[in-house]
C-alpha cells in the first residue's frame, strides 16, 4: 500500500506555513510516505504574502506553484513523489477548498476566482476536469458548502491547533454521499504526516492523483 498526504503548506507561498523542501521531505520520508500534494493557500493573505500585484497581466499560476516546484525537485532526492493543489479561500467567507487535478489556466486569475466566489467557481472547475474537497467544513467560522457545488469532503483533519469538529464532516459527507478525504493539514514541525490516504496505486503526476481520489479506492489513514 502506498502512503499519501493530501493536505500540506510550505513556507514559500502559504503566509502560515514554517516548513521549506528539505524539512518537509526528510520529515515525510522517515515517515514512511511515498507521495505528498502541496496545498498552499490560494487566497488574498497569499498573495499579499508573496508581495503578488494581481493587477498584472499574464498567468499567476506558476509563480503560486513555487513550493509545489521546490518539493517535486527535493522530492526526486527522497523517492517522494509530489502533486500539485491548491487550498482556495473565495472572497467574503472563511471557507476553503482543496483543488486536485487543475490545468494552469483554471486558477492563472487570482482576482477573478477569488471575487467571483464558489457557485460561478463550480462549473468552471469541473468544465476544467478538476476535483473539489471541502476542508475542514465544520471548523470555526468555516460552514458546510452546498453538496452539489462539491466533490467531496475532508472528514478527518489533524491540525493541532484547531478543533476541526470532524465527526460533524463525516456525517455530512455521508448525508451527501460525497467523497472523503484525510489530511495533516501540515504547516509547523510536528504536523508532518499524521493522517493521509493508503491507496495499492501511486499516481504518477497530479491528474492521475485526482483519478485516484475521484475513484474512492483508497483507505484513510487513521491515528491510533
Amino acid at each position: 500500500m502506498y502512503k499519501i498526504e493530501t493536505h500540506l503548506h510550505t513556507t514559500y507561498i502559504s503566509h502560515c506555513g514554517w516548513l521549506g523542501a528539505q524539512a518537509i521531505m526528510k520529515a515525510y520520508s522517515a515517515a514512511g510516505y511515498d507521495a505528498i500534494c502541496v496545498t498552499d493557500h490560494y487566497n488574498r493573505d497569499t498573495f499579499d504574502y508573496i508581495e503578488m500585484d494581481l493587477s498584472t497581466p499574464g498567468s499567476k499560476t506558476r509563480d503560486f506553484l513555487l513550493g509545489y516546484h521546490r518539493l517535486k525537485r527535493e522530492g526526486e532526492k527522497y523517492g517522494i513523489r509530489v502533486y500539485a493543489g491548491a487550498e482556495l479561500r473565495f472572497d467574503g467567507s472563511q471557507n476553503d477548498y482543496l483543488l486536485y487535478g487543475f490545468h494552469d489556466e483554471l486558477l492563472a486569475d487570482p482576482e477573478r476566482v477569488m471575487s467571483e466566489g464558489l457557485e460561478a467557481f463550480a462549473p468552471k472547475y469541473r468544465a476544467d476536469g478538476a476535483l473539489l474537497i471541502q476542508a475542514h467544513p465544520f471548523r470555526n467560522k468555516c460552514t458546510p458548502a452546498p453538496a452539489e457545488l462539491l466533490d467531496g469532503v475532508e472528514v478527518l483533519n489533524l491540525n493541532p491547533r484547531h478543533d476541526s469538529h470532524n465527526d460533524l464532516a463525516l456525517a455530512y459527507a455521508e448525508e451527501h454521499h460525497l467523497l472523503m478525504t484525510a489530511g495533516s493539514d501540515c504547516h509547523r514541525p510536528g504536523d508532518e504526516g499524521t493522517t493521509g490516504i493508503l491507496a495499492e496505486t501511486l499516481p504518477e503526476d497530479s491528474f492521475g492523483y485526482a483519478d485516484l481520489i475521484r475513484s474512492g479506492k483508497y483507505t484513510l489513514i487513521r491515528p491510533e
